[in-house]
């Protein structure tokens, strides 16, 4: 496994954008990466993936056209860009890696699984509050 590494929560206003990061301890390429989320008392869902190795992305119906993922190869980070708060955005965020090794028809129909992931980060605190 390797370690991950969350950074970039806050408090926000509705509206507001925001960008989280996750640095990876390890250069191992890791194919399968994801941002899950957990509000109190509710379940982790995820949130979006990238499949590392084509960048080929997806993302839940809830923050279609508002967030983006991307990652950064060399510094070993990945990026959640997130638009257009809301306060159901509230919750804690956690960036998630697994090497993939089932490849892409499993990452494509599994990704919102917690099970694929077999690392995860701390998480960072995302509130949007007015």
């Amino acid at each position: 496994q390797v370690r991950l590494a969350e950074s970039g929560g806050d408090s926000v206003q509705p509206g507001d954008a925001l960008t989280l990061s996750c640095k990876r301890s390890s250069s191992a390429r890791m194919k399968y990466l994801a941002w899950f989320r957990q509000a109190p008392g509710k379940e982790r869902e995820g949130v979006a993936t990238i499949y590392a190795t084509s960048n080929a992305t997806l993302y839940a119906d809830s923050v279609k056209g508002r967030f983006t993922i991307s990652q950064d190869i060399n510094r070993n980070t990945m990026y959640l860009q997130m638009n257009a708060l809301e306060p159901e955005d509230t919750a804690m965020y956690y960036c998630a890696a697994d090497s993939g090794w089932r490849g892409f028809a499993y990452w494509n129909t599994k990704w919102m699984s917690p099970e694929t992931f077999t690392s995860w980060g701390q998480g960072t605190q995302v509130t949007v509050s007015s």
